[in-house]
């Protein structure tokens, strides 16, 4: 079989070959032609020498065609040359040559006289231009049809075709050798080509008989493949239900089990995957319709979780306000330990007692550790409808909801009062906000910037709006710092998380003189309720911790060592209980001021602390010394109390340095002290000059006693009067009790005041109205309790240690105008008053118009019965003369 198909392949590749040669033959034959009569033709005739040449081709190749035929009707006696047998050399087929030959000369001078006939009845020269040129013969033709001539036209057409075919006739008669030549091989070729289709015959017949049996079996194995691709599509397709199934069923499994995102995954799956490919109509179309019936199934029930989710998540906003508060009041605890460490390690290493070491505590602090809240809901619903492509709405959703728990929240209270209710209601809208930064943090896009600003600035402005109107309420100082010490933790905590609290520390700011005056206020009741329950006398302090808690803590010690006890301090009780009001107002003050907008607030706590002691402070006790209701001895320890908040004020303005933060170096700097130090120095003269008054007023009494005296006494009394005496132990009494009060300034200007009252008083008594004359038996009585008063003084002097004091004026100096009013009146040359010399070292403190007066009044005896009479014989006495002569040049000197 191979050997016969390798034959038949072979026979037929030769065929084929000879057949190519000969059609090659004749188109190079053609070309040559052509090429021939295109170089006649213009250049731009190619597409109509193209036409003519493809006219040509077929012509030729059917007068092969004929040619062919012919020599295939040649008679089958005539012998068959062999496959590879050169035709020429065979006589017969030489023969055969010459008649076929013979024969084309004939029939061609035949077509060549008939086209010549032809051509006698004349072709249209242009017509044949046309077609030569391949140009479009349509309107010729419509032309002929048009004028009727299309016989003419039709005939004339015939002619140029026989005329073409005479041409080609032509060609064929010059090659007819080669014609000839080929058709015998051809010849050739078909004889072989006999044999090898009766070769094919059998060998197809063997074949047939041979594959009759195979074909049958061919016939079942075409079948069984056709079985198989049925059911191995029917495998595949089952196959795909399967695992839509399984699928479905896994789907089923996640949502009953509450796994929504894997359920979400699945239901893509599904639908990307395998929707489109499920073989089954019925399985396609009941997927189609619960795919959506279960998205909707899911987005409710994490709807259901999510509402859950917010009304847990606002029930737990207060815890979480409140730990979070709870912390930066934690912080701010160490931090205030911290700056107190501070200042004790400066106050240390700037007395140089101790040295200092530092040490750096490190605390474990794990921020947010108990700030503990669960946002899966949150976190799932918000994947959820994004998977489920509404991602937007759950937004929407999400705020909208978030945005009327705000408005709730920022509801205040209408059943307690916001002093009871401002710890939760601060509490919860820190926590609703922390929550709200978690989410926006890491809830990947479900909150913008935007949305959590605009949420912050509802509640800003609620909360401004309630803090002004609450604040404009209250009248307790305690009440507005607590509620502002709330309010400053509530800003430091959120602020932590970057939110904008300057409107709330503005309005914290605004309350700054209202909580002051209100704090005012109170220390004013404080002050005056010390001042109406003061003893006015000196501490006794019996033991150690009353003297560090009523003395050292306010540094009004004398000395730094520890006195015996029981140990009495020069103050009453009202210092060091104004002392603890100043302290607390100062931490009250800073308490306020501290951690809100101002950063250094010392100048301002400074300026309050200054109208406390002058506002508050220094007008009670100006009310009280100018009420007249204080006796000397409370005088006198209302102006040593003065005396010691004075010193005190140096204490006050360190602690409100100290509070503040302020470095001890800028608290060293000058004209940084307080002025209420002035004013309260004032204040301490003003009480000196009411002890004064005091004093002045109780010699007056005494000196109202003088009404008993008897001022025209025959006979000069043996021992002071009554009067003197008791001046002299009211002297002695005030001395002793104001030298443990009073410092010695100020005790010597108390005595040297009494002293001079006294002197004035004695002056005064002599130019008293009802004192019309005088003896000088009542002058010498007056010079000796004068001498008594003189002596006193000098003995205090001496025993208060004045003259360490380095004055110029001792205590009996004071008593030099009725001393030398006395030794005026008592002198036996009164009348050298009038020498300037004299009057100027022994007279200087006298005035004339009070000499004149008191002149008028001296009588040199006393008027006793018959006085006149026993003195008529002696002689004028020289003291009255030179006392009348004083008179009169005192009436002319004025």
């Amino acid at each position: 079989m191979s050997q016969i198909k390798a034959t038949v392949e072979g026979r037929i590749s030769s065929m084929e070959n000879k057949v190519s040669d000969l059609h090659a033959m004749m188109k190079k034959f053609l070309d040559d032609q052509t090429a021939a009569s295109e170089g006649k033709e213009p250049v731009g005739k190619t597409m109509n020498s193209d036409f003519r040449r493809r006219e040509d081709d077929v012509k030729i190749m059917e007068m092969l065609r004929k040619l062919m035929e012919m020599q295939f009707k040649t008679p089958l006696a005539v012998p068959i040359a062999k496959p590879n047998q050169d035709l020429t050399r065979i006589p017969l087929a030489e023969s055969k040559g010459r008649e076929i030959r013979r024969k084309m000369n004939a029939q061609l001078k035949r077509r060549t006289a008939a086209e010549s006939g032809e051509g006698g009845g004349g072709i249209d020269p242009g017509l044949s231009t046309l077609i030569g040129n391949g140009e479009d013969l349509g309107p010729i033709v419509r032309h002929a049809f048009e004028v009727g001539k299309a016989e003419a036209l039709l005939h004339q057409l015939r002619s140029i075709v026989k005329k073409k075919e005479v041409e080609i006739e032509e060609l064929c008669k010059l090659h007819y050798e080669d014609f000839i030549l080929a058709v015998d091989e051809l010849r050739g070729v078909l004889v072989d080509a006999d044999e090898l289709k009766s070769m094919l015959a059998n060998e197809n017949l063997r074949l047939q008989e041979v594959a009759s049996s195979l074909l049958l079996k061919l016939e079942e194995l075409l079948e069984l493949y056709s079985i198989k691709k049925s059911v191995t599509e029917a495998l595949k397709k089952l196959k795909t239900c399967v695992q839509v199934s399984v699928l479905c069923h896994k789907c089923n499994k996640h949502i009953s089990d509450g796994k929504f995102v894997p359920a979400l995954k699945t239901l893509g799956i599904i639908e990307n995957d395998y929707l489109l490919n499920v073989p089954v109509k019925t399985l396609r179309k009941v997927i189609e319709k619960q795919v959506p019936a279960i998205k909707t199934h899911i987005e409710k029930k994490v709807c259901s979780e999510f509402n859950e989710w917010l009304v847990q998540i606002r029930s737990m906003s207060r815890n979480i306000g409140q730990l979070a508060i709870g912390q930066a009041a934690s912080a701010r605890q160490r931090d205030e330990e911290m700056c107190a460490r501070q200042r004790e390690a400066e106050e240390q290493s700037r007395s140089g007692l101790v040295e200092c070491v530092y040490s750096l505590d490190i605390e474990q602090l794990d921020e947010e550790s108990v700030l503990e809240f669960d946002l899966t809901p949150v976190y799932r619903a918000h994947h959820i409808h994004t998977c489920l492509g509404i991602e937007e709405k759950f937004r929407e959703y999400y705020y909208k909801n978030r945005l009327m728990q705000l408005n709730l929240d920022l509801e205040i209270s209408t059943v307690q009062p916001f002093l009871e209710s401002h710890q939760p209601f601060f509490a919860q809208i820190a926590g609703f906000f922390i929550v709200e930064d978690r989410v926006l943090r890491t809830a990947g896009g479900l909150l913008s910037d935007i949305k959590v600003e605009t949420l912050w600035d509802t509640a800003l402005a609620n909360m401004t709006s309630i803090l002004e109107d609450q604040f404009t309420r209250m009248d307790t100082a305690s009440h507005l710092l607590l509620i502002k010490d709330f309010v400053t933790l509530f800003c430091s905590t959120l602020k932590h998380y970057g939110y904008r609290l300057t409107p709330l520390l503005e309005v914290l700011d605004s309350t700054r003189d209202k909580y002051h005056e209100l704090l005012l206020d109170e220390c004013r009741k404080q002050v005056t309720n010390i001042l109406a329950n003061d003893s006015y006398k000196q501490m006794v302090i019996k033991k150690e911790y009353e003297y560090k808690m009523n003395v050292v803590a306010f540094n009004l010690q004398t000395s730094d060592i520890m006195p015996a006890f029981p140990y009495v301090v020069s103050f009453s009780s009202l210092v060091p209980d104004v002392c603890r009001i100043v302290r607390s107002f100062i931490n009250d003050s800073v308490s306020y001021l501290s951690y809100g907008g101002h950063m250094n607030f010392y100048d301002v706590v400074k300026k309050y602390v200054d109208k406390l002691l002058i506002d508050v402070l220094n007008e009670t006790l100006l009310s009280v010394i100018h009420g007249g209701t204080l006796g000397a001895s409370q005088a006198m320890q209302t102006a040593a109390n003065i005396s010691v908040l004075e010193r005190a004020c140096d204490l006050f303005l360190w602690q409100v340095a100290q509070r503040c933060g302020v470095p001890l170096r800028l608290f060293d700097r000058p004209h940084a002290g307080l002025a209420a130090k002035a004013v309260l120095k004032a204040s301490q003269n003003a009480a000196y000059n009411a002890l004064l008054n005091e004093v002045n007023t109780k010699l007056d009494e005494f000196f109202s006693l003088m009404n008993n005296f008897n001022w025209i006494a025959d006979d000069p009394p043996q021992n002071v009067s009554e009067y003197m005496n008791d001046i002299k132990i009211y002297l002695d009494t005030l001395i002793s009790t104001a030298q443990q009060i009073l410092p010695l300034e100020a005790l010597y200007k108390l005595a040297i005041s009494a002293l001079d009252h006294i002197s004035d008083s004695i002056v005064a008594a002599f130019l008293n109205e009802n004192v019309k004359r005088f003896t000088v038996s009542a002058v010498m009585g007056i010079d000796n309790d004068l001498k008594e008063l003189e002596k006193f003084s000098e003995e205090k002097y001496v025993s208060t240690c004045f003259s360490d004091l380095n004055k110029n004026q001792s205590l009996k100096d004071c008593l030099l105008e009725s001393r030398q009013l006395v030794n005026l009146l008592l002198s036996n040359q009164p009348e050298n008053f009038m020498n300037p010399v004299i009057r100027q070292k022994h007279y200087g403190a006298l005035d004339y118009k009070k000499v004149a007066n008191i002149c008028d009044k001296f009588k040199d005896s006393p008027d006793r019965i018959f006085g006149s009479l026993a003195s008529r014989s002696t002689k004028p006495n020289a003291r009255k003369k030179s006392m009348d002569m004083l008179k009169k040049r005192l009436k002319d000197f004025s």
